[in-house]
């Protein structure tokens, strides 16, 4: 396949921003400027930030968002894995706790003006799997519920899919599986969906391909990085989302550029789409790194994917 468009005719390409600003992942620093540097540059039509605990500082991002244009994502990932919720934990009161984590994040969500809001399962079992897809179900539909009874109801969940033995050591780990619990989901929350990230398919062990062929009906956010797992000692190693340049890391310019032709193969990327669909950075700056340099590796990155399609 030959695209020259523009690659802004095909997606709306957004960036995490609690990832590319590690500090804003606990909720409790400023963020506010750092929203304003993600905002102020056009190339990105959609930004995912995290909770903000301070009313004053979350009351000016919030306005920050309403007049820059972007859309906005909500990623409840911190905030279940800082505070250790499991939504398919045995334990029905530590459930109910992740659960309620989950309604409070749906909250805050709407308050900033977010249409998604993305989460991940809670880890994965030694045993009874089953017992925990069939609790982790029960879970989301929960929040699905809620998510549609606040607000307008218009803010749609997205399951991100992790590894389930390197680092994360997720529940949903394997995209057929995510497919499984998508599929039970959708029977009461329709509009529910799967995010797939490029740079955790390495740790669970797919290609771009296998990964997008088997969400293809399902899957209703990407995101785009890489990962260091070959060196166990490296400060990279795991899920930490380095630049693309990491000379260890498992994605570059070709896997970019063959997780858009997937993408574009499965549908998720089309130029005629009523509304484009989002493609989102995430990576983040390690040790003295920049953060405004490792966005710039992205973008640059990106747009060779993009050329040489």
């Amino acid at each position: 396949m030959i695209v020259k468009e523009s690659l802004h005719d095909y997606m709306k390409v957004g960036i995490v921003h609690f990832m590319a600003y590690p500090f804003a992942a606990g909720g409790d620093q400023p963020v506010a400027a750092s929203v304003a540097e993600v905002v102020e540059d056009d190339f990105f039509e959609e930004i995912e930030i995290t909770r903000i605990n301070d009313q004053k500082e979350r009351d000016a991002v919030t306005g920050l968002l309403r007049t820059s244009g972007v859309d906005v994502g909500f990623g409840a990932q911190p905030w279940l894995l800082k505070g250790g919720y499991d939504l398919n934990s045995f334990d029905e009161d530590r459930r109910a706790q992740a659960v309620a984590a989950m309604k409070a994040a749906v909250d805050q969500a709407y308050e900033v003006g977010a249409r998604k809001i993305g989460f991940l399962s809670g880890p994965r079992p030694a045993q009874r799997r089953d017992e925990a897809l069939a609790l982790l179900v029960d879970s989301v539909v929960q929040v699905g519920r809620y998510a549609r009874s606040q607000g307008d109801g218009g803010l749609v969940l997205s399951l991100e899919t992790f590894d389930d033995s390197t680092d994360k050591c997720a529940l949903v780990g394997a995209n057929r599986l995510a497919c499984e619990v998508a599929y039970e989901v959708r029977k009461a929350v329709p509009d529910f969906g799967l995010m797939v990230d490029l740079s955790h398919l390495p740790m669970q062990g797919e290609t771009p391909r296998q990964a997008l062929s088997a969400t293809r009906d399902f899957i209703n956010h990407a995101h785009i990085g890489t990962c260091v797992i070959r060196d166990l000692d490296d400060p990279a190693y795991g899920d930490l989302h380095p630049y693309f340049g990491h000379p260890k890391g498992e994605s570059g310019v070709p896997e970019v550029r063959e997780f858009l032709r997937c993408l574009l193969d499965i549908g998720y990327l089309r130029e005629d789409a009523p509304e484009r669909a989002v493609v989102a950075f995430e990576v983040q700056p390690l040790g003295a790194q920049r953060s405004r340099a490792v966005v710039a590796d992205a973008k640059r990155v990106l747009r060779e994917a993009w050329r040489t399609l």
